[in-house]
């Protein structure tokens, strides 16, 4: 008990001093909006959330134009034999799709093992469990797709707690926010920074690790591969800990039945590492495959997809910057 209370006085001390470098006035406003928008959403029903949300989703496009412009841009790149109208359709899909998550994401304290089946149902659960059962540990390998962050709080809901990769958002009273909700049936976020030591050591005892792998990544944590016909500069972890440790590599992902009003939890068969020995080549052969992957999905539920990142902004060199 006394090491757990010094625990708390140490993490509140940690929280004190992140706050003050920050800036006090700046970070509780944020955490105001922020409260406000999670717990005045999640008083709604969740038909209400959901419509509350996607009317947040089209305010953010009209005020943030250089996120559609980004959207708008990407889509010509990927889309080219779109018209501007197809286009302009998947890029409000995109805003919508976010405030669907957002809606949702306000109604994870009322979820629970009951009601869950009536949010989310699953698609290749068997893929998922047999991946499991090798006991050689298991990347998910995921994308920002649907609503990504209820894809593995539903999943634990469901009874298979995983650990994930991810950024600390720079708030950290958002994060706590945030942290308080994902973990509530037994998910661990993993700071994506310094996270190699943890998550090898959970693959190595055959645990579950989420990966985003979908976004732009820097020259020096990337490889350069196919994304929508364009080189895209994308993470090497998710081979380079395939290669290393033996982990099946899992596609997962959540995607949003509009027809149902359901989200469908999916899981493909497992992505086969190739291994020649020849590490430096294995690495963007496998990435350039296991993005593929991620590619197709996108192009099958292109409006669930987050277009507004900019995804090729790492540009191989001698090429000009696209944004």
């Amino acid at each position: 008990m006394p090491y757990l209370q010094n625990d708390v006085i140490n993490n509140e001390i940690q929280l004190a001093s992140q706050i003050r470098k920050r800036g006090a006035t700046r970070t509780y406003l944020e955490y105001a909006v922020a409260w406000t928008i999670f717990h005045g959403f999640g008083l709604l029903p969740r038909s209400w959330a959901l419509a509350a949300g996607k009317g947040i989703g089209a305010l953010a496009r009209l005020v943030l134009p250089h996120l559609r412009r980004h959207a708008q841009t990407n889509l010509q790149l990927a889309l080219p034999q779109l018209d501007d109208n197809a286009r302009a359709q998947i890029e409000r899909g995109t805003f919508r799709n976010l405030g669907r998550a957002l809606g949702e994401a306000a109604q994870f304290p009322k979820l629970n093992r009951d009601n869950i089946a009536s949010v989310v149902v699953y698609e290749g659960l068997e893929n998922y469990l047999h991946a499991v059962a090798q006991k050689r540990g298991v990347i998910l390998l995921t994308g920002h797709i649907g609503a990504w962050e209820l894809s593995v709080y539903a999943h634990s809901i469901y009874g298979y707690p995983m650990s994930f990769l991810a950024r600390r958002v720079d708030n950290p009273l958002v994060e706590r926010l945030a942290e308080n909700n994902r973990s509530r049936f037994g998910n661990r976020s993993i700071d994506k920074k310094g996270s190699l030591r943890e998550v090898l050591k959970t693959l190595k005892a055959g645990g579950v690790v989420g990966i985003l792998a979908d976004l732009n990544s820097s020259r020096e944590e990337g490889v350069f591969v196919d994304f929508f016909g364009l080189p895209a500069c994308t993470t090497a972890g998710v081979a380079t800990l395939a290669l290393r440790t033996g982990a099946v590599v899992l596609p997962g992902y959540i995607l949003w039945d509009e027809q149902q009003k359901i989200h469908r939890l999916c899981f493909e068969p497992e992505i086969e590492t190739i291994n020649t020995g020849n590490q430096k080549e294995d690495i963007v052969t496998n990435t350039a495959r296991y993005t593929k992957v991620l590619e197709n999905v996108i192009r099958r539920h292109p409006d669930q997809w987050l277009w507004i990142h900019r995804r090729w902004r790492t540009r191989p060199i001698g090429e000009p910057e696209i944004y």
